[in-house]
């Protein structure tokens, strides 16, 4: 899974959050991909999503934005 972040949005720490308390870790679980204006994690949200938004998760073939959604989603598959 790839989360794409940018330093100092709320949304994004609210999604690195409650990753970790379901247990999930950053390098393991997960990769946190900066996603700062002109970089090219920034290029890979567009060209996946097209909406230059953070946070932006992608599992595979599943890609989503908002913060809730991701969050409901990290829940559903690795609830324990």
């Amino acid at each position: 899974m790839q989360l794409y972040v940018r330093e100092g949005c709320p949304f994004c720490r609210k999604v690195i959050e409650a990753a970790q308390r379901l247990g999930l870790r950053e390098g393991v679980d997960y990769c946190l991909i900066d996603a700062a204006p002109d970089t090219p994690g920034r290029q890979a949200v567009l060209a996946v999503g097209g909406k230059p938004m953070v946070p932006f998760l992608i599992d595979g073939d599943h890609s989503m934005y908002e913060s809730d959604d991701i969050i409901d989603y990290l829940r559903r598959r690795f609830a324990r």
